[in-house]
């Protein structure tokens, strides 16, 4: 049986993107994928996240902000930053098989109409799209 391929997603705080994108993962294709995520700085979760996941009926079971150092020494097929500073930071993380680059705009800070609903829909299209090609492979 072939092992899952572990993913990491990080965005700054760990608060809103990445873990809509663990939790999605998670949901889409547990059963080829190992999701997780991590903040350049945790902040903790923001309860609009787990609010948006909820109304989605996706699990929120084991949410919570983590920092990178918790990931130290681990390996990972992919590592996906969610915006364009963790990005930066994460150019020189270790143990990382492809870093993707994905720019989802902040729910936290958008102004625009139901930014945690918007930002769940466009993320998920995404993974669902990673699930397609990455278990093609």
């Amino acid at each position: 049986m072939k092992a899952k391929t572990k993913v990491l997603f990080v965005c700054v705080e760990n608060a809103a993107r990445s873990l809509l994108a663990e939790a999605l993962l998670r949901h889409t294709a547990s059963d080829k994928f190992d999701a997780f995520s991590a903040g350049t700085l945790p902040k903790g979760v923001n309860p609009y996240t787990l609010q948006a996941l909820q109304d989605m009926g996706i699990s929120t079971e084991g949410l919570r902000s983590k920092s990178l150092s918790e990931f130290d020494g681990m390996d990972f097929d992919y590592v996906i930053t969610l915006c364009d500073k963790s990005a930066l930071e994460c150019l020189a993380l270790p143990h990382s098989g492809e870093i993707i680059t994905w720019n989802f705009e902040d729910p936290v800070t958008s102004s625009g109409h139901a930014p945690f609903k918007r930002a769940l829909q466009e993320i998920h299209e995404r993974i669902k799209m990673f699930v397609l090609v990455k278990s093609k492979l």
